[in-house]
């Protein structure tokens, strides 16, 4: 799986909240791929939960 945001975050810090081990927010969020393995559920609800749907997963 693969994680990756796209134009148009607006720092809200949902992912965050969810899953601090991938997502990191300063002015947009960021994602380590690195740190998926094993948090693959929390990464799909951060995704559900983004108010701007700007987190894609790629299976």
């Amino acid at each position: 799986m693969q994680v990756k945001i796209v134009a148009g975050c607006i720092a809200c810090g949902a992912c965050e909240s969810i899953c601090p081990t991938v997502f990191t927010v300063y002015d947009s969020a960021e994602a380590d791929n690195s740190q998926v393995p094993g948090y693959e559920s929390d990464c799909r609800e951060a995704a559900k939960v983004c108010p701007v749907s700007v987190i894609k997963i790629e299976e």
